[in-house]
């Protein structure tokens, strides 16, 4: 019998939230491995859009590093 695969109940958003709340500023490499290991079909394209919607709605902010290497913060409320 295949395995089933069931409906995360958390947003993929929701948990690249929490992960920067405990974990800190990470680079976008070890964010999506994060993410990835969360949600198996989860693609490069995927983890892009879901932080290019964080940071337009003020919640990550990205900033470039070395070769392709870009930094995610959380950005706090004042």
């Amino acid at each position: 019998m295949p395995q089933i695969k069931t409906w995360k109940t958390r947003p993929a958003y929701f948990f690249l939230l929490e992960v920067l709340t405990k974990k800190g500023d990470l680079t976008d490499d070890d964010l999506f491995d994060q993410l990835k290991s969360e949600y198996e079909d989860l693609g490069f394209k995927d983890f892009n859009e879901i932080l290019l919607k964080l940071e337009v709605s003020g919640k990550v902010r990205t900033s470039s590093m070395s070769r392709g290497k870009r930094r995610i913060e959380l950005v706090h409320p004042h």
